[in-house]
């Protein structure tokens, strides 16, 4: 007698290998069939096992379901089968029947049996039931043949399991394979509580993490879903995917998750960037994550310094990776490569060859030859294209840079027009946006040492980026040029935007008159008819790597000087006026920063700031690094104890017409930053409690926070925050 599912499932469980490989699953052009054979070699090298075989754009994968292959795509779909089986990885076919299948009725159900069955005769022994990315309200006939939607697909995929005879391999994809999917949230979420009970054991359920694109993946929240799922998952990972961004390419490591998943889970498939070779990175240094061990045995990669997991360091996994990828950009003998010229019996078609080859003479231009591609090249390589929530460090030293210097140059020469150009040619490229998005001080041309050798620093980082671009250009493989060159031409061209901006902040004359004038030519700014929608749109890039969203104006945050005194003035009557609608500025209590705006006390040294756009002065920040005389003028009592904890006062007023909240924001972070600088312990700010605007602002700054104080007036309350 046959044992029952359950106990077949439970004893399969225990002696099957852990599945690693790749999951050929993202929207968009699919793979050849000549790439997915070279993966097969490669994962055999490395160590992988498995493929999964999902691409979305595979007509009879998900949209033609229904569809029986031809004759034709049989012999290709037999052909890559045996392939894989000949590197000895695993060929899971997936299917995706949820954008319209029915699953009450009988006919639908065997339409998938049939195709199915048709794969199974070529020669494929694993299969999956992908239902991710489809809606979720069911038809009216499912809605009285099933409880729920989690019912409905679990019963079509036990019984399509069971019609394949119990395969050793086979995969589900719940719709809600992620936690962000969950609701209320994982534990509680009856769709996968539904799942993890009525699904067969020996079907395995792919499962993508906290989020579609995690960050990191826990193994607090593995065993949070194991324990739904009553199983250990597959993570489908989509760490290096790039399907949902072209601009977007992802050449670091496989990192932020622990060795120690390894053994909670049943296996890990990485859903990799859409163009082939680049993926070199994402498998390699998957392979050397799956070898890591957590008994402390033998590994190929030892823990540097910087890591944490015991088993497993990223970069040098990331080192292995780009060291093995350096000789296939030197090959010549890859699909589509660049071949030496060879020695031939033909005819050739010059017949004078009687001329040696040309030697340039004195004064001339030397001949061109092409420097070799480095390892260094492809580590900065790697660094400009990294991961989804982080750039790599000489990237992130790129941008701080960039800011240091825009935010510590004297220089006059860069216009509002500039700046708006430099917003709208970086905007959906990189992050460097958010470090343009404040026009440059105008006291002059004269820069210190440490701005000029820092300046000099970022020009040969920049010259770096052209050189690995050139180097990159002449490398034989063209295969893997090819699958590159947008993404390095865009980078090349964002940089040097950046360095010419640099030269211009420090006095070395305009950039290109063709980049800089009124009229540029259209490569000058990038992202076309989707990068100015989404410009106009609130809020745009507040989920980005830097936290500053790119600002739809140009703002110019400067130094306060004292001609800006009646324009400030300006600015706080006539925040007054709009205040008198609710309460007459004769009735209101005065605040202690109100000597300030009115420009009877005059700001601390390095604490005061204007903001300026199009139009004009639009906004202040002003701050007292003693407020102790302020207070006393307007005779406000207050406890020694509120200022030795918070000595300094500060007062923020922006025009209505600013409606962007983070010119004002990066106003105050400066500000506060200069009171810190100052020896400070603290800052607070008075407010009226009808002016919701600015209560508002500093609400959602989030470091501020109410605090009480003896003797505040009836409608005014204080809030403040440590430095």
């Amino acid at each position: 007698m046959s044992k029952p599912s359950s106990a077949k499932g439970q004893a399969r469980s225990e002696t099957r290998r852990f599945i690693s490989g790749v999951v050929e699953g993202f929207y968009g052009r699919p793979w050849t069939m000549e790439q997915r054979t070279e993966l097969f070699k490669r994962e055999q090298k490395w160590g992988l096992n498995t493929y999964l075989y999902a691409p979305k754009d595979d007509y009879k994968h998900r949209m033609y379901w229904r569809d029986l292959y031809s004759a034709e795509e049989a012999e290709q779909l037999m052909a890559l089968i045996s392939a894989a089986k000949l590197h000895n990885v695993e060929f899971i076919y997936a299917i995706s029947p949820g954008l319209d299948i029915t699953f009450s009725n009988p006919k639908e159900v065997s339409a998938l049996k049939r195709k199915l069955d048709q794969v199974r005769e070529f020669g494929c022994r694993a299969f999956s039931l992908l239902f991710d990315d489809i809606e979720t309200e069911m038809c009216p006939a499912d809605k009285q043949a099933f409880s729920s939607f989690a019912h409905a697909q679990v019963a079509v995929t036990n019984e399509v399991y069971q019609h394949l005879g119990e395969p050793e391999t086979f995969l589900f994809c719940p719709t809600d394979y992620c936690a962000a999917f969950c609701t209320p949230n994982v534990s509680q979420s009856s769709y996968l509580n539904t799942v993890g009970e009525k699904l067969l054991p020996g079907i395995d359920i792919l499962w993508t993490g906290p989020k579609v694109v995690s960050h990191k993946i826990s193994v607090e929240s593995i065993e949070e879903v194991s324990s739904v799922l009553k199983r250990a998952p597959v993570i489908w990972d989509n760490i290096h995917a790039n399907d949902y961004d072209p601009q977007r390419l992802f050449l670091g490591p496989y990192k932020d998750r622990p060795t120690e998943l390894i053994a909670k889970l049943r296996g890990v498939l990485t859903n990799p960037n859409c163009e082939f070779y680049p993926n070199f990175v994402a498998i390699h240094t998957l392979a050397t994550w799956c070898k890591a061990t957590a008994d402390g045995g033998p590994r190929d990669v030892e823990m540097g310094d910087e890591e944490q997991d015991p088993c497993y360091s990223p970069q040098k996994a990331l080192t292995l990776a780009l060291t093995d990828w350096l000789q296939e950009f030197l090959s010549t003998d890859q699909p589509g490569a660049r071949l030496k010229k060879e020695s031939s019996d033909e005819e050739p078609m010059q017949t004078d060859m009687g001329e040696s080859s040309y030697v340039p003479g004195p004064g001339e231009n030397p001949l061109y030859t092409a420097e070799p591609l480095t390892l260094d090249d492809l580590k900065l390589l790697s660094d400009l294209f990294y991961l989804p929530y982080e750039h790599g460090p000489t990237a992130r030293t790129m941008l701080q840079e960039l800011d240091w210097l825009k935010n510590n140059s004297c220089a006059a020469t860069a216009e509002t027009d500039m700046v708006m150009l430099f917003i709208h040619s970086f905007t959906n490229t990189d992050n460097v946006v958010h470090m343009l998005c404040s026009s440059v001080t105008n006291n002059g041309v004269l820069q210190t040492a440490e701005w000029c050798s820092r300046a000099q620093q970022f020009d040969d980082m920049c010259d770096a980026v052209v050189q690995m671009f050139n180097r990159l250009s002449n490398a034989p493989n063209r295969s893997i040029l090819y699958d590159l060159y947008n993404y390095i031409c865009d980078i090349k061209s964002g940089v040097g935007l950046a360095r010419a901006y640099v030269k211009t902040l420090g006095g070395q004359g305009r950039p290109s008159a063709q980049l800089m004038n009124d009229d540029p030519e259209p490569w000058g700014f990038r992202g076309g008819l989707s990068g100015e929608f989404q410009r106009m749109l609130p809020g745009h890039g507040n989920r980005d790597l830097f936290r500053h969203p790119p600002m739809t104006a140009v703002y110019c945050i400067r130094p306060y000087c004292p001609e800006d005194k009646m324009e400030v003035q300006k600015i706080f009557r006539e925040m007054q006026r709009e205040g008198e609608d609710k309460v007459p500025t004769m009735t209101q209590p005065p605040l202690i920063c109100d000597s300030l705006s009115a420009g009877e006390v005059s700001p601390s040294p390095q604490c005061a700031l204007v903001l300026e756009d199009e139009i004009g002065t639009c906004g202040y920040a002003l701050a007292l690094i003693d407020a102790k005389p302020a207070a006393a003028k307007i005779q406000r009592p207050m406890s020694d104890s509120v200022f030795e904890e918070f000595p300094s006062v500060i007062t923020v007023q922006v025009l209505p017409r600013v409606t962007d909240p983070s010119p004002a924001k990066r106003m105050i972070g400066r500000l506060l930053s200069s009171i810190r600088s100052s020896g400070s312990r603290g800052v607070f700010c008075e407010l009226r409690q009808g002016d919701r605007r600015m209560l508002d602002f500093y609400t959602k700054l989030g470091s501020f926070k109410p605090i009480e104080m003896a003797g505040l007036p009836q409608d005014i309350l204080a809030m403040a925050t440590s430095l």
